[in-house]
């Protein structure tokens, strides 16, 4: 399982990050019929194809990236308990990412859980593993959580980013490559810590 290391900085936390979609991005997604590396990048290129933010497109690029620096490691259908990828992957970004991305990374999950209470139609439209990982999750949002979350000062880049991350599971898509997001990301990066 990846640790971050202790010498991460606004200089090499993109390579850090591309190393780890060039070393575990092959790995199984969640049952899903694509790797973890091209969910990942379906959901990044839609966002960007589809005119959305950078905030949006990062969001969506590094939404999963705790399954691979969590202590807990990564899903898989067999769980009968939450292992947190969300709040790994942003205690990991947070120190190089505005809050915006950060945020759509640490409640991708909430907002999954959020759109299940405020939305009939969007559980039916999850796959069996987004069901599965939900149930672990703590299922639909109480109608208390729901007014909580509507007030998220991201709420509309999470919720994008949440629906890239349904979207971003489809055999055989044509993505960009990690590398055409690069710049992006470290353009993100020293915008935050003013490199």
């Amino acid at each position: 399982m990846q640790q971050p290391e202790t010498s991460l900085n606004a200089s090499n936390i993109v390579e850090f990050i591309a190393d780890i979609f060039a070393r575990r991005g092959g790995e199984e997604y969640l049952g899903e019929p694509v790797t973890m590396a091209e969910h990942m990048l379906q959901g990044a290129t839609l966002a960007e194809t589809g005119g959305k933010s950078d905030i949006v497109i990062a969001g969506a690029l590094l939404h999963d990236i705790g399954h691979f620096v969590g202590e807990f490691g990564t899903f898989t259908m067999l769980d009968t308990e939450d292992r947190y990828h969300e709040c790994s992957g942003a205690q990991v970004l947070a120190p190089f990412f505005a809050p915006a991305v950060t945020a759509c990374v640490r409640h991708h999950v909430a907002a999954k859980r959020y759109l299940c209470a405020t939305n009939k139609h969007y559980f039916r439209r999850l796959s069996d593993a987004s069901k599965h990982s939900l149930s672990l999750q703590g299922g639909p949002m109480s109608d208390t959580e729901v007014d909580k979350f509507a007030r998220h000062p991201f709420l509309d880049d999470i919720l994008q980013v949440r629906y890239l991350d349904d979207a971003g599971k489809q055999a055989n898509m044509h993505t960009f490559a990690f590398p055409h997001f690069k710049p992006l990301l470290q353009a993100l990066v020293d915008q935050h810590c003013r490199v």
